[in-house]
């Protein structure tokens, strides 16, 4: 070995360790390396640049964009609730996840499935009340575990697939050729989680409980025409075990239903009062079949998709003080619809339309992230501040994202 496939073997070790001591991003610190490798020499233009134009790469970022369809349509979501449900034991938690996450993973590129399951999984960890640590790792693993399944598992496959192909004559892997090795290394991952889950994986608590948040917004939702919830009893909805919300109330044709009961059979139309964090009602607007209650909603003049929600607080000076959201015209005054409002850790009687602003009131609003920029300076509101990844789910848009993922496949 001469002193080109030392410097690069010492480059690669370099690389790596930069990548796990340092903070840097890694797409930097291996295009680093690559620099320092063509630069000395030991790399040509079409070797160091080859790998730009690696069919595997393509594919990869191809499945970026369809991953990227399931989460902004909520189908990804819609699935991960039907599957999940509410199992009784953390084994049986266990099973629940790692299944479908395998078998997702087997056609789903890994990184982004874990990344849009980490807020799912964790919220379901409170619902069930296990410790997010409990299935934190297994998510990882079983996104690896599917990932060596098939030939679009993971980047990895594809990737060294191209290369194959590159280099010799041979024709390149099918989908299902990895399956005869990934399949039972999978299965064996698996069966040692499971039996040894007990012990191996940790009972970490957040520092910071579930209820420590003072800011309990009151929001209401509306059953959408055609929705699934429809017919459907409160528990079977999946409304009665929400982390950090509380259904109060459902006003239906004018009539109060208060102590709403889990067996309370939901209709179209139905008007549902809510108290919560920031956290959940984030998670209830994502919610398929429900819808916020205002049809100020639809009146703005941005689409939907390209909204975000927004918290204010309202001043002393705000012109709408001891006014109700509903008579001050806040809509027509500011271009933003309020969805929730939060006072003191208070539960605010009755619909948000109809609450009269007081200072110091916490606005959850739906607007133009442009509110943000001119309103900061603004004298009504002393605080104002964007929620990331608040942009409203397409879910009439689903069915369309979960057949190309199914076209993609077959």
């Amino acid at each position: 070995m001469g002193w080109q496939g030392g410097l690069t073997l010492a480059m690669v070790g370099l690389a790596f360790l930069i990548n796990a001591l340092t903070p840097l991003p890694a797409e930097i610190v291996f295009l680093g390396a690559l620099a320092v490798l063509f630069a000395v020499g030991i790399l040509d233009a079409e070797a160091a640049l080859g790998g730009f134009s690696n069919s595997g790469l393509a594919t990869v970022g191809v499945l970026y964009g369809v991953v990227a369809g399931l989460q902004q349509t909520g189908a990804l979501g819609w699935v991960a609730q039907q599957v999940l449900g509410l199992p009784k034991s953390e084994r049986a938690a266990l099973v629940r996840l790692m299944l479908p996450i395998m078998g997702l993973s087997a056609f789903l590129n890994n990184t982004p499935v874990v990344a849009m399951f980490i807020p799912v999984v964790n919220d379901w960890c409170r619902k069930l009340r296990l410790s997010p640590s409990k299935l934190m790792m297994p998510l990882s693993f079983a996104a690896i575990f599917g990932g060596t399944c098939t030939l679009i598992g993971t980047s990895t496959n594809l990737v060294v697939n191209g290369l194959l192909i590159e280099a010799t004559d041979h024709p390149g892997l099918k989908l299902f050729d990895l399956a005869w090795v990934g399949v039972p290394c999978a299965m064996a991952g698996f069966c040692l989680l499971y039996f040894t889950q007990a012990w191996l994986l940790p009972e970490r608590q957040p520092v910071m409980g579930d209820r420590e948040d003072v800011r309990q917004y009151t929001v209401e939702m509306v059953v959408s025409p055609r929705s699934s919830l429809a017919g459907k009893s409160v528990e079977q909805g999946g409304l009665r075990h929400l982390p950090g919300l509380y259904l109060i109330e459902i006003v239906r044709d004018n009539h109060v239903i208060a102590a709403v009961s889990p067996r309370e059979i939901l209709q179209v139309h139905d008007q549902l009062i809510f108290v919560g964090m920031v956290d959940s009602i984030l998670d209830l607007q994502n919610l398929r079949g429900l819808q916020p209650a205002t049809d100020q909603v639809f009146k703005l003049n941005t689409p939907r998709p390209q909204r975000c929600l927004i918290e204010a607080v309202v001043s002393n000076t705000c012109p709408l003080l001891g006014q109700t959201i509903r008579a001050g015209q806040f809509r027509g005054r500011y271009n933003a619809v309020v969805l929730a409002v939060a006072r003191n850790g208070e539960r605010l009687q009755g619909k948000v339309g109809d609450i009269g602003l007081q200072a110091g009131d916490t606005l959850l609003l739906e607007a133009n992230p442009a509110f943000v920029e001119q309103q900061r300076i603004s004298r009504d509101f002393y605080l104002v501040s964007s929620l990331p990844n608040s942009a409203p789910l397409r879910h009439e848009k689903a069915p369309i994202a979960i057949t190309i993922l199914i076209l993609m496949v077959v």
